[in-house]
């Protein structure tokens, strides 16, 4: 996988994450640790003042148009995967979680699908919390006498 990494100046490094690299990803559990926030639990970017700015960008029309088409595209499947299908409200995530100065400088990156992918609110918690239990779970295939109790 070609995944492009960042080295920022305070020696901290950030993956770009993309739509493209994620497809190439089987399995759900590989899509989830691909976008896990490792190292970042539970970072808050946005407090005080700061949260009306990023209010305001989620309700603007200009979000929820791309939102949309990011649902349609991903056909409301949790990461994309075709077993997982989304039966609440869809997330659309930002695979790179977005900043103040991304909004104040007017990035044009946090609305390219290009970084966005819809999720559950389950796996949308697991990928920012870095809780593996709270991602959905698929049924045990079922197999020819398995109702059997002894």
């Amino acid at each position: 996988m070609n995944t492009t990494v960042i080295f920022l100046p305070n020696q901290m490094t950030v993956m770009i994450r993309t739509y493209t690299e994620l497809l190439k990803l089987i399995t759900f559990e590989d899509r989830y640790k691909y976008l896990k926030l490792v190292g970042r639990v539970g970072l808050q970017h946005f407090v005080g003042e700061e949260r009306n700015l990023n209010q305001t960008f989620y309700h603007s029309d200009e979000w929820k148009s791309v939102r949309d088409r990011v649902v349609i595209r991903d056909e409301c499947l949790d990461l994309g995967c075709r077993d997982y299908q989304i039966f609440g409200t869809p997330i659309v995530h930002h695979m790179n979680p977005i900043t103040v100065h991304d909004l104040l400088d007017y990035n044009p990156e946090i609305l390219d699908p290009e970084f966005l992918i819809t999720t559950s609110t389950a796996t949308h918690l697991a990928i920012h919390y870095g809780d593996e239990h709270l991602l959905p779970r698929l049924p045990s295939r079922r197999r020819p006498g398995d109702t059997k109790i002894w």
